[in-house]
C-alpha cells in the first residue's frame, strides 16, 4: 500500500530548534499522525531525493485552550512532528 508523499510529509517546519538542528544534518517535519517512519523515510526519499539514516516521530498533544472573548474552552490542533536525520553531505534545500 503505497501512499503519496503529499498525505504523508505535509510541511516543513520553520522553527529556531528546526534551523538548528538544519546545520547539524537534520530537519524538521509536520506529518500525519497515521504516518510510520518507514512511510516518512520513503516520502522524504522520493520528495527530496535523499535517503535518511534516521527517522524519529514525536506526536503533538492537544492541549486545552480559552476562546477569545467568551469562557469558552477549546483545543489547539495537536498533531505529529518527524525529525529526518541525513548522512553526512546530505542536504535538503526548504525554500
Amino acid at each position: 500500500m503505497n501512499k503519496h508523499p503529499s498525505t504523508i510529509l505535509f510541511a516543513p517546519r520553520i522553527t529556531e530548534k528546526a534551523a538548528y538542528l538544519g546545520e547539524q544534518g537534520a530537519y524538521a517535519f509536520n506529518v500525519a499522525p497515521s504516518a510510520t517512519k518507514r512511510e516518512v523515510a520513503a516520502a522524504i526519499h522520493e520528495v527530496y531525493k535523499v535517503h535518511p539514516r534516521k527517522v524519529t516521530l514525536v506526536r503533538i498533544p492537544r492541549k486545552q485552550v480559552k476562546v477569545r472573548n467568551s469562557n469558552r474552552v477549546g483545543h489547539s490542533a495537536g498533531g505529529k512532528k518527524a525529525y529526518v536525520f541525513l548522512k553526512q553531505g546530505d542536504k535538503i534545500e526548504i525554500a
